[in-house]
């Protein structure tokens, strides 16, 4: 495992998300997070921000966008610096800057790719624009050294996420495979309750839950929510 591994996170806007969509009366903001990985073989972008998108799309949810290079340049990096993009899945609110780092390969789940390039999912000019090169996955893989992707079905059915082993523990890129970390808890709690022999009803949890309790993770962070869960007990 490399010994030098570390995440910066990097804010790169946000939009609001109408009552329609959030359950309640109210809108929501919601940021807009990627997560950048110093990694001995180079540097990993976890996602790459809002993209342009269509004056319906923009009406509906009227992102605020921070530019991706001048979000890289906070960290002290440029779009060139960067070796490897992995993105959570292929909506516009996550691989908005993809067509600027057209020399990177782009980590996706085949069969989110597939799902993508089959229509009426995201905007055509962030998906193969000129220059893309994808490499495709198939379930689970150690991408680098102590990097790991893990598919996370659910948002969408390609949704994956990035397991990144550290010197002081592990942390999770969970993307948006649960909106807000009290979400996670309570997926956590639902299992920690079922392997306890608590009777039933007890509310589903998602089954690649328990992949990534294997991973021992001391920290998940989110696409969309800046609070980092941590262990109960931490």
């Amino acid at each position: 495992m490399a010994n030098d591994i570390s995440v910066r996170r990097l804010d790169l806007g946000y939009f609001i998300r109408p009552a329609s969509e959030t359950g309640g009366p109210e809108p929501r903001v919601e940021p807009v997070l990627a997560y950048l990985v110093r990694h001995e073989r180079g540097l990993i972008l976890f996602d790459t921000g809002i993209g342009a998108a269509d004056p319906e799309t923009e009406a509906h949810y009227r992102p605020r966008r921070h530019a991706l290079p001048d979000a890289l340049a906070a960290a002290g990096v440029a779009l060139a610096d960067v070796s490897l993009v992995v993105n959570c899945h292929l909506h516009f609110d996550h691989c908005g800057g993809n067509p600027l780092l057209a020399d990177a390969p782009i980590l996706v789940q085949d069969v989110e790719l597939a799902t993508a390039r089959g229509g009426d999912y995201t905007f055509d000019e962030l998906l193969d624009f000129p220059g893309a090169t994808y490499e495709e996955l198939t379930g689970e893989a150690e991408i680098w050294p102590g990097v790991h992707v893990v598919p996370t079905p659910g948002h969408t059915d390609g949704h994956q996420s990035l397991v990144i082993r550290q010197p002081d523990g592990t942390v999770i890129l969970a993307g948006q495979a649960h909106d807000f970390a009290s979400e996670f808890t309570s997926d956590h709690l639902a299992r920690r309750a079922a392997r306890d022999g608590m009777a039933q009803p007890l509310p589903p949890y998602r089954t690649w839950l328990d992949r990534f309790i294997d991973f021992d993770p001391r920290r998940v962070l989110f696409a969309h929510d800046c609070a980092v869960w941590e262990p109960p007990g931490d």
